[in-house]
């Protein structure tokens, strides 16, 4: 995990410099356009359940819905997006027991959560369940990323295969799974995660000798790491898209209207 002046130092350069963001942490940036464009596109008045929404970041895109925040609520205030805490959360649950009656929301959003979740089938299941028929669910979690909000970081990641099985099982039709960049563009946003790590602001308090030889190394490495293999790598990834190194999916899919997803009683929740 990045030291908090370090993390500041990332957000403000996001900040100032958007067209950064592009490149340096372009899963989180592609992952905001993609929310924004389906939330665009939910009719006004849906019933919207962010689950996992931790400090509900999407929230005001869906402010001409009725939205509803979920999460176990479980994470220190700096393990989350911003290192501000939660936003405001309507519910505090399980994601695998969410209390809401079969088919009460029109969308859900479960973003870079499934991770974190001992249960994930249990939990698409789940979520299913609480989502009427014809209904979207908007789904995202890495295929790639390292360690983070632990001890809840259960699982490496999630493949388009996953997807595909697991939500067909759960009811769902009209699967669209959509790699989030290729290999290089992994390559390069990981790339600024080595400056960082190397930078003075994290390497911390170890003996003079080491720091020097350290921040040596990072002054020697900071233009490629932190500009020119970012950008080289995502104009490479335009021209050579190879999924096979994708840090994650967008997933959208539809629950069916002619298949019956488990009831709260079958899953083994109370319903309220």
């Amino acid at each position: 995990m990045l030291s908090d002046r370090a993390y500041c130092l990332k957000e403000r350069v996001f900040s100032r410099l958007g067209p950064l963001k592009e490149i340096l942490a372009f899963n989180r940036a592609t992952r905001e356009r993609w929310v924004a464009e389906e939330a665009s596109q939910v009719f006004r008045g849906a019933r919207v359940l962010d689950v996992g929404a931790g400090s509900c970041p999407f929230r005001d895109l869906f402010a001409h819905c009725h939205y509803v925040a979920q999460d176990l609520a479980t994470l220190e205030p700096m393990q989350l997006q911003g290192r501000k805490g939660y936003g405001r959360l309507d519910v505090i649950s399980d994601i695998a027991q969410l209390p809401f009656a079969d088919e009460t929301f029109d969308v859900v959003l479960c973003t870079e959560v499934l991770e974190h979740v001992p249960e994930p089938i249990r939990a698409v299941q789940e979520i299913a369940r609480i989502l009427r028929r014809g209904g979207t669910l908007l789904l995202s979690a890495p295929l790639r990323s390292g360690l983070h909000q632990e001890p809840y970081h259960f699982y490496g990641g999630f493949t388009r295969y996953w997807y595909s099985k697991f939500l067909t099982e759960a009811g769902f039709e009209q699967i669209q799974i959509k790699p989030v960049g290729g290999l290089f563009k992994m390559y390069g946003e990981s790339s600024l995660h080595v400056t960082l790590a190397l930078s003075p602001w994290t390497i911390g308090s170890r003996s003079f000798a080491l720091r020097l030889t350290i921040f040596s190394v990072w002054l020697i490495t900071l233009a490629w790491f932190a500009v020119l293999c970012p950008l080289l790598c995502h104009v490479l990834d335009g021209f050579l898209p190879l999924e096979w190194g994708t840090v994650g999916y967008h997933v959208k899919a539809i629950k069916g209207c002619g298949i019956r997803s488990l009831s709260a009683s079958e899953v083994g929740v109370e319903e309220t």
